[in-house]
């Protein structure tokens, strides 16, 4: 009987709320007759947008108190009210999720308020009925139950309503995917001049100024050949080490466009070089993937000399390799290669970290990196992180990936990126 008894306060408190959400569609219907009114003189046009937004936020607190009972999420499918002012009325007139919303709040006023009463007349009833039939009888409490029943009888006609059509979901999916789809473009190009104006820095400040100072010192040996050789050899001398020291500029930048040892070595055999020069302590764990370095899955990056097996030991278990041999498409490599030497180059310089792990694995559809460090942590996820964070965020997002970044005080740092990838 006391279970029985709190059920139906838990089922008549839900009541009570879809009963005040009753009386806000009860004042959303005013709102709804002012805005068409406005909207009709054409000069209140813009409260109309305003309006289907308020509506939208009232349907999706019933879809949480919805969900909430049942325990089962309730979709919702609209188009975004972006733009001018034209697009976005024509939008809110033109969304299927609007008359969606309507209906439901029509709906609301009768069944909202309806159910409530009928939980009011039936609880005293209830209370003598299973209060009687429990003590005396000794059987379950049978009236009581109908007051959870009255509440799922809401729920499920909220879930009904405002469940979107397969097509609603589709265009709202849809404008979903476009939006996410500009947001990355925008993301991409962003990085792309980003990256552009790096290149030109590092060319000017690098490479163009040494090719400069070579010109010149190599016409001041051209004038002092004939009447002092001594000082023409030390300045051609000289002009040889800046060749080499702008050769070496110039290798730096074409490493940062696209490194070559991701085509000679592929992935693991660069992110291994990358662990080995990082200064930290790096473990390097590859599953699924070709390692061309010859290394083993799960081998740190700088392992120690193998032990001796005791005698009576068992082998240690060989790590399968992926029979075909495939590697990511380039774009991908080149994503995954930049992630961990961001990453590492963090560690290394903020986090205070003496250790780091990354882990590639081969997913059907995706390649996925894990960089974990062991430093303080602390690390901004969002744009107002350092500007390597919000590169890998754009460079990772043109390809469609995800990255995750747990980064508590006191440490450790994990990204986890995902790059979707046909092997």
């Amino acid at each position: 009987m006391r279970d029985a008894i709190k059920e139906a306060a838990r089922a008549s408190l839900h009541l009570l709320s879809g009963a005040a959400i009753a009386i806000l569609c009860h004042l959303m219907a005013g709102v709804a007759l002012f805005t068409a009114c406005l909207t009709v003189t054409v000069i209140g046009a813009g409260v109309l947008p305003e309006s289907v937004l308020l509506l939208r936020r009232l349907a999706g607190r019933e879809r949480q108190r919805t969900a909430a009972w049942t325990g089962t999420p309730v979709p919702e499918a609209y188009l975004p009210l972006e733009g001018p002012l034209p697009a976005r009325v024509r939008t809110a007139v033109t969304d299927p999720g609007t008359g969606r919303d309507l209906v439901w709040a029509a709906a609301q006023l009768l069944y909202g308020m309806a159910l409530w009463y009928v939980s009011l007349v039936l609880w005293l009833p209830a209370l003598i009925v299973d209060g009687v039939g429990t003590g005396l009888a000794g059987r379950r409490p049978v009236a009581l139950p109908l007051i959870g029943r009255l509440a799922d009888l809401g729920a499920e006609w909220s879930r009904a309503l405002l469940t979107p059509a397969p097509s609603a979901a589709r265009d709202a999916a849809l404008a979903a995917r476009i939006e996410q789809l500009t947001a990355t473009r925008a993301g991409a190009i962003a990085a792309h001049g980003a990256e552009l104006r790096r290149i030109e820095r590092d060319l000017h400040d690098g490479a163009q100024a040494r090719l400069v100072a070579l010109s010149m010192r190599i016409g001041l040996a051209k004038r002092a050949y004939d009447s002092d050789p001594v000082t023409a050899r030390k300045l051609l001398d000289d002009a040889q080490t800046q060749a080499e020291e702008a050769l070496a500029e110039l290798r730096h930048v074409v490493r940062g466009i696209h490194p070559p040892i991701l085509t000679d070595r592929g992935l693991t055999g660069a992110v291994r070089a990358l662990a080995a020069s990082s200064g930290l302590e790096v473990r390097v764990s590859v599953t699924g993937l070709a390692d061309s370095a010859g290394a083993a899955d799960d081998e740190p990056a700088a392992a120690p000399p193998a032990r001796p097996r005791a005698p009576g030991t068992a082998p240690a278990p060989s790590v399968p390799r992926p029979a075909d041999g495939r590697r990511a498409p380039a774009a991908v490599e080149a994503a995954a290669y930049f992630v961990v030497a961001e990453a590492l180059t963090n560690a290394a310089k903020h986090s205070g970290a003496t250790r780091a792990s990354v882990a590639l694995t081969r997913e059907p559809a995706a390649l996925r990196v894990r960089v974990k460090d062991e430093g303080r942590g602390g690390a901004e996820a969002g744009e107002s992180g350092g500007s390597g964070l919000v590169g890998m965020r754009r460079r990772v997002a043109a390809l469609d990936g995800t990255v995750r970044l747990t980064s508590p005080e006191g440490g450790p740092t994990m990204i986890e990126v995902e790059l979707p990838c046909v092997w």
